[in-house]
């Protein structure tokens, strides 16, 4: 039976703590891809496994430790953009090799972390505890507060910076607040999709959404269907047909923009 799924607490875990990174993705995304910073989502991703390396080597909850990582990253990254002596792309470089660099030598110390380490690299509804659900919850309101109280200069901001700037709105300290909020989403996603994969649960629901040419808040809803279609479509499959929890949702998010890019085109 197909509810046959709902008599498991980690089932149930992994829907609750995947609806909420559903609805939180897109509302990032859809700043980040119109800003064209979607490589910030792969970058904060990567160095989120070395939060979660430091995490598993040291016995903390590696959501903790991703989180903190990924925030002081995110600070990092703005901190040499604004700077101006290290373009965009190469402090995204300079951060994505470093991190991957760092995990590779603390998963080198810890022997026996390697196992525990693919859970979180791929994504698995069975390694989502409670503990996870309530950090991925707070996370989220912590976000969707935030974008609430700065939602019209997080908009003016992405689609005019410079307007924003004359017309007094602190771009400076607004973008500060789009990469921080971009580093708990990533730091929120880890137990459902993986670190491998956040990127896309950020990015393929509103470039999807963008293929219908609606306007801003329309694409917004679009992206938000999309993505909760796909994450809960993706977890029921998975249990059903044991395969990787973020591999098939990221799959289904790609069937589903292939479905609406070639139907748009036609």
């Amino acid at each position: 039976m197909i509810f046959d799924l709902f008599q498991y607490g980690f089932v149930i875990r992994g829907l609750e703590a995947g609806i909420i990174v559903a609805i939180i993705a897109p509302l990032i995304g859809i700043f980040l891809v119109l800003r064209r910073y979607s490589l910030i989502a792969d970058t904060l991703s990567h160095v989120s496994l070395a939060g979660i390396a430091i995490g598993l080597l040291f016995g903390i909850n590696p959501v903790l430790t991703a989180i903190i990582t990924t925030v002081v990253a995110s600070l990092g990254i703005e901190k040499l953009r604004v700077s101006n002596k290290v373009y965009g792309e190469s402090a995204l470089a300079l951060f994505l090799s470093g991190s991957l660099a760092l995990a590779i030598v603390l998963l080198s110390l810890g022997k026996g972390l390697n196992a525990n380490l693919f859970n979180y690299l791929f994504g698995s509804i069975v390694t989502v505890t409670t503990t996870d659900v309530f950090i991925i919850a707070l996370l989220a309101l912590i976000v969707l507060a935030t974008i609430s109280i700065f939602y019209k200069e997080l908009v003016y901001v992405t689609f005019d910076e410079d307007a924003a700037k004359v017309s007094g709105i602190p771009t400076r300290l607004i973008n500060t607040i789009l990469i921080v909020l971009a580093a708990l989403t990533v730091s929120l996603s880890i137990p459902i999709v993986g670190v491998l994969l956040i990127a896309a649960l950020i990015v393929v629901p509103v470039v999807t959404a963008l293929q219908l040419k609606k306007s801003f808040t329309q694409t917004i809803l679009y992206a938000e269907v999309i993505s909760l279609f796909s994450v809960i479509a993706g977890i029921v499959s998975s249990f059903y047909l044991n395969l990787s929890t973020g591999g098939t949702i990221v799959l289904i998010m790609l069937a589903v923009f292939v479905l609406v890019f070639t139907t748009k085109q036609k």
